[in-house]
């Protein structure tokens, strides 16, 4: 039976074909204003899936692949930070060993839609003397003057840690710090500051985000290369840590960010439909906490919701459906006043390593419940 990667890779050879080819070449072709909706393009050369669907939203970029997309409004202007791909010659695996990307290019946009401006290169590996490879899924955050990039990647041990770099400006350059967040570890993350100004981090992820490795409080260089292999016992959850005021460190330890059913009790590993495995990401709303994170190999972004910012959040369903692609990493942020999805998928490569971004509106149910989204058109 195949699985993850390798799955996804084979399913892919057998969806490219003609299909596909008059989906890029449509791509060549059709305007968008970022949030769905084409223009100058008759519906038969509208870009489609491979398998003939429509698109929900078209890529905000196409000269550049850009995955994971965080964004934030900084200064009235909106800014996303995200991993930078590349088509490097690393075999593809389940560990993600072909996700090499090495440097953070800030993207930024006057509004939803607005022609985006692509920044110098914020950061490189080279510049980071802790670091070895594999720059992957970034967030920022900004406080009393200064912008904060926050960042996975591997030590020259190839363990996977976390780190931070400051700027002046939102899209950088960025300066890095010589060293690591002490007692980071693992992938993706993501800082939410609170009305009260306190600052947490959200992190983790399985497979190759190595957070099974760290089950017993210390990096197992032989630990499993998936999940706990439990899957009648609880799954492995996210992790959340305050940070110092100065936000270059914990001020705690990680704790575990629980997610729960709607009894109570944690969700299993067995759940892959349900159950956390990577790309964390906290936002707000009418005093609810909501925890929405990808469930990797079944490919959903689901969210729970929690009355503090440590949880235990509570499942409350799915934000977004599968898109094109095996992985999917999102953010939700506010903009004058309307919330957005900012995803990714591979409509202009079909490969599962070279990924573009988009944007979509996002509803809150009037009982808090967030309205599912689907990104292909069925």
């Amino acid at each position: 039976m195949l699985n993850g990667f390798t799955r996804m890779k084979s399913a892919a050879a057998g969806l490219m074909s003609a299909a596909a080819a008059l989906a890029l070449a449509g791509c060549a072709t059709t305007a968008s204003d970022g949030t769905g909706s084409t223009t100058g393009t008759s519906a038969a050369a509208e870009p489609r899936s491979p398998d003939g669907m429509r698109y929900l939203s078209q890529p905000i970029l196409r000269d550049i692949y850009i995955a994971d997309p965080s964004a934030h409004v900084f200064n009235n202007r909106i800014y996303i930070y995200g991993s930078h791909d590349i088509d490097g010659t690393t075999p593809e695996d389940d560990l993600g060993s072909h996700f090499e990307m090495r440097d953070y290019q800030v993207i930024s946009m006057d509004r939803i839609g607005g022609t985006p401006t692509v920044h110098p290169v914020a950061l490189d590996v080279s510049q980071v003397p802790w670091a070895s490879k594999q720059m992957w899924a970034p967030d920022a955050a900004y406080r009393n003057g200064t912008y904060y990039l926050y960042f996975p990647a591997k030590d020259p041990q190839g363990i996977f840690r976390i780190g931070v770099a400051t700027s002046t400006r939102p899209e950088g350059p960025f300066t890095q710090r010589p060293q690591p967040i002490q007692n980071s570890y693992s992938i993706d993350p993501s800082v939410f500051i609170d009305d009260d100004g306190a600052a947490y981090m959200y992190f983790g992820g399985i497979w190759g985000g190595q957070l099974q490795r760290w089950a017993n409080g210390r990096f197992d260089p032989n630990g499993s290369n998936t999940d706990l292999g439990r899957d009648d016992q609880p799954a492995l959850m996210p992790r959340v840590a305050r940070l110092r005021d100065d936000m270059l460190e914990f001020a705690e330890a990680p704790r575990e960010a629980m997610i729960v059913d709607e009894n109570g009790r944690p969700l299993l590993g067995g759940d892959h439909d349900r159950r956390f495995f990577e790309a964390a990401w906290m936002h707000k709303h009418n005093g609810t906490y909501y925890l929405s994170y990808s469930t990797g190999d079944t490919h959903f972004i689901n969210y729970a919701t929690a009355r503090t910012p440590y949880g235990p959040f509570t499942f409350r369903g799915r934000v977004l459906n599968p898109v094109q692609g095996w992985t999917s990493h999102h953010s939700i942020t506010q903009v004058n006043g309307r919330w957005y999805l900012f995803y990714h998928d591979t409509q202009l490569s079909n490969r599962t390593h070279l990924r573009n971004m988009k944007v979509t509106e996002l509803v809150h149910e009037a009982d808090g419940t967030i309205r599912t989204i689907d990104p292909l058109i069925r």
